[in-house]
């Protein structure tokens, strides 16, 4: 798929992996669009990054309604979703965990809100020519992280639903589903994982999204999350004990 001259939302694009990708896609020749909750740290992105912001908590369904509308109206040629906004606990799970209200809002982040998302924008990519969904996972998809437990549960529900997601719209629209499933990447939301010491920077995912869309590659693997997956698939037992080392 060709991914120049497009516009293009990226959410959760103040920071991190969002904001490398809105920078990259915006370099290569398309009209970008971040979103997250902050206002304030969205409009200083934009200004750095030369492109537009709109301010949106994608975990409330009335926020969410606004968002569509105002890219309807400003932005109807909407061709490419990348859902990447996240938030993560580093915990383990057991007595006292409180994983109940941990993952409800891992889960209200990195699954609801871009199911939600999806299906309200689905009527908008379905009027382009050609479209992308880009849904932002992660290694845990396939494999769990025990320091990461719940996040781990909502990424694996993101995979699932990409992939029913691509089958049933490969029937009927132009609408292509990507993947993206990063090893440890080096944000401000992974410090306290090691992400400064051991993690890609975000360019790196925002090359092989870039990449991996113009190549049709609908699941995206960066930096060591392609080995892991083929270890996972050879050996479950023993590629999830060396994930999980000396962290159990």
């Amino acid at each position: 798929m060709n991914i120049t001259s497009k516009t293009v939302l990226v959410t959760g694009g103040g920071s991190g992996i969002g904001y490398a990708t809105a920078k990259f896609l915006s370099e290569k020749g398309n009209r970008v669009i971040i979103s997250g909750r902050n206002a304030d740290k969205l409009e200083k992105a934009a200004e750095e990054l030369g492109v537009k912001y709109i301010a949106c908590d994608v975990t409330d369904a009335d926020a969410v309604k606004n968002l569509v509308a105002k890219l309807e109206a400003d932005y109807s040629d909407l061709s490419v979703l990348i859902n990447n906004a996240g938030v993560g606990f580093v915990y383990k799970l057991g007595e006292g965990a409180n994983a109940v209200e941990k993952s409800r809002q891992e889960f209200e982040t990195n699954y609801f809100a871009p199911v939600r998302l999806i299906e309200a924008l689905l009527p908008l990519l379905k009027k382009q020519p050609e479209a992308a969904i880009v849904n932002i996972t992660s290694n845990v998809a396939f494999h769990p992280l025990v320091v990461l437990p719940t996040y781990s549960d909502a990424k694996t529900a993101l995979h699932s639903h990409s992939v029913a997601l691509r089958l049933t719209l490969s029937t009927d629209t132009n609408i292509k589903i990507f993947e993206v499933m990063p090893s440890l990447i080096n944000t401000d939301a992974t410090r306290d994982m090691g992400g400064e010491q051991h993690g890609l920077p975000p360019v790196v995912v925002a090359e092989d999204i870039y990449k991996g869309i113009t190549e049709n590659r609908y699941e995206i693997y960066v930096g060591e999350a392609g080995k892991q997956r083929d270890d996972y698939f050879a050996d479950p037992e023993a590629a999830i004990a060396k994930f999980n080392q000396g962290l159990y």
